[in-house]
């Protein structure tokens, strides 16, 4: 949103700008109790979002400036058109390697090495801490997610503090990486940074991710998976889903760094892939000479894409539009010039990452990049890493711990992840000491 777009009008003392607050404040609200309330957390801020947009427009239209709010309207939607495209690609191929067995297969083959829950907790936390920085942490915490489902099975304590653990070793490892989180994408892009400065991060970020998983190590049920330790066949195609999965993640990469491309036409491109390919399951059907086991019901693409976790999907929307709709009354860039100028720019960094768990991580960055304070290569540093990691002390402070409420639904919850926020908290003020004492030439 530019500057001139975001002047034309200060409502942040008008009555507008105060029942802009409150309908957003009270949506989230809900969205904290959906525990209790079993309401879809898409609704209350789906609902906040279109009543905040009218009535700034319906200010705006006393004024005669009617256009100022539909432009502002249409750069919150391309911002969101390009996280949907991004997770409906990438949800899919979640969905069409569950439907093929593959985690399944996994489960069985992890239970087949006699490893238990401690074991496991373990490995899927390593697993998200190095996939992060090249997938991002949004796709980790979505396939390690299923993988835990599988893994768990009836053990919710075991699933909820596994995922607990993802979604800190994702948001840690992305921290680290330009292509880790859409926050250090945006630092990279402006030129604050250059790509190979955030590795500067890299024990930061496992001071981060480790703190948190000792303390939580202790909670994990010593017990041994449940299940049968026979292998499971994966389904026809199978292994090439998987090689299409890696191949997509690639272009979303490639379009990006190569082409200067939205990445979330990279992964559109390999959604295209995957469903030719499915088109190839369906009209060969069980004729394939391959050892994985048949077909049973045929393998359908838009089944796979009708199973993405659209409550998921529509709460980010109204979370954009909601946090777009405060931008353009001028709150964000009034709260940014505040703390950047009044508590100086360690404390105002810190206090970013703070913000990020309740207020995602993505407003909050677009905030203190519109105004561009000056500071050191240390500073930039230092914001990028609590922007990213700041989210994980909260379930709803990141995409990939929102994603997961999806994704485990009951099992992963906002209460059950706040009991561990001290121990994240811990570890997140464990990563900025380290920092600015291991980089402190760069401040």
């Amino acid at each position: 949103m530019t500057p001139e777009t975001t002047a034309m009008l200060d409502l942040t003392r008008h009555w507008v700008g105060y029942a802009s607050i409150a309908t957003f404040a009270l949506a989230y609200a809900v969205v904290l109790v959906e525990e209790f309330t079993h309401l879809r957390k898409s609704k209350p801020v789906m609902l906040a979002a279109g009543v905040i947009w009218a009535m700034i427009a319906w200010v705006y239209a006393q004024h005669g400036m009617n256009h100022a709010v539909e432009e502002a309207v249409r750069e919150s939607l391309v911002e969101y058109a390009e996280l949907l495209l991004f997770l409906l690609a990438a949800m899919t191929f979640v969905n069409a390697m569950t439907e093929r067995n593959i985690f399944m297969a996994l489960r069985a083959w992890l239970i087949g090495k006699n490893l238990g829950y401690r074991k496991l907790f373990w490995v899927t936390g390593i697993l998200a801490f190095f996939l992060s920085p090249v997938i991002d942490n949004l796709t980790t915490a979505l396939v390690l997610a299923a993988v835990v489902l599988a893994l768990g099975g009836s053990n919710r304590k075991f699933i909820g503090i596994a995922c607990i653990n993802i979604v800190v070793a994702a948001n840690a490892g992305g921290a680290f990486s330009p292509f880790g989180d859409i926050t250090t994408l945006m630092v990279w892009q402006k030129g604050h940074l250059a790509f190979g400065q955030f590795f500067a991060l890299f024990v930061p970020s496992v001071v981060n991710f480790l703190i948190p998983a000792a303390l939580m190590h202790f909670a994990v049920p010593n017990e041994m998976p449940q299940g049968s330790r026979e292998p499971v066949p994966m389904k026809r195609g199978a292994r090439r889903i998987i090689a299409l999965f890696v191949l997509m993640l690639l272009l979303a990469v490639s379009f990006h760094n190569f082409l200067h491309l939205p990445p979330f036409l990279g992964m559109m491109t390999g959604l295209a892939l995957l469903k030719f390919f499915g088109y190839y399951l369906k009209r060969t059907g069980s004729s394939d000479s391959e050892t994985e086991a048949g077909d049973v019901q045929g393998f359908d693409i838009f089944d796979n894409v009708a199973r993405a976790e659209w409550d998921t999907l529509l709460f980010f929307f109204g979370v954009i539009f909601c946090v777009g709709g405060l931008g353009f009354l001028g709150y964000l860039a009034h709260a940014s010039h505040m703390i950047y100028i009044g508590w100086g720019p360690t404390a105002a960094n810190i206090a970013v990452g703070v913000a990020s768990a309740v207020i995602d991580n993505i407003p909050i960055m677009v905030a203190v990049l519109q105004m561009t304070p000056e500071m050191s290569e240390g500073q930039w540093l230092l914001v990028t890493l609590t922007a990213g990691v700041g989210g994980s002390l909260l379930s709803i402070g990141s995409a990939a711990g929102v994603a997961l409420m999806g994704q485990a639904k009951g099992n992963y919850t906002f209460f059950g992840h706040l009991r561990w926020t001290p121990a994240i908290a811990l570890g997140y003020g464990a990563s900025i000491a380290v920092h600015m004492w291991l980089n402190a030439s760069t401040f």
